[in-house]
């Protein structure tokens, strides 16, 4: 009976340590399902093209069509308006897609999830037990050298 107890013992803390791998925090997000964010950003990234970068591509190729067509802007000798045409489609596709990036943070703070770009830094202040053994009480930060 005794060697159960000590082997039951020891599969615990294993059990534990595969939980706290070093690329998760406990305490973080630990409860956001990760099918629901995969929804989430695929509803953000057809939506994004949908109602805006689709929209605002299209206006901003009629729009450069109609400058080329009144003479505010010239046609290409060779390739005629079409680079012109495509670097507005282009580039109205990008900007519509990035304007959409509110939206998609919104939705993602809705089911628990940090907010994310550069002004918004996504660091887990905890330490694992784990990572105190292999790194000491200072983090992983120290351990590598400097490069003074």
């Amino acid at each position: 009976m005794s060697s159960e107890t000590a082997q039951s013992k020891v599969q615990a803390p294993s059990q534990q340590q595969n939980k706290q791998s070093g690329l998760h925090c406990p305490i973080s997000d630990a409860h956001v399902n990760r099918k629901e964010v995969e929804r989430i950003s695929r509803e953000c990234r057809n939506e994004s093209f949908w109602y805006r970068g689709l929209p605002l591509s299209l206006g901003s190729m009629l729009i450069t069509q109609g400058l080329i067509y009144n003479g505010f802007l010239s046609s290409n000798p060779r390739f005629g308006s079409l680079p012109k045409i495509a670097f507005a489609g282009a580039f109205g596709l990008a900007i519509g897609t990035m304007s959409y990036i509110r939206v998609c943070q919104r939705k993602f703070q809705s089911i628990g999830v940090q907010p994310f770009g550069p002004e918004h830094k996504r660091h887990c202040h905890h330490t694992c037990k784990e990572c105190e053994a292999n790194f000491g009480s200072n983090g992983p930060e120290n351990s590598k050298p400097s490069a003074s």
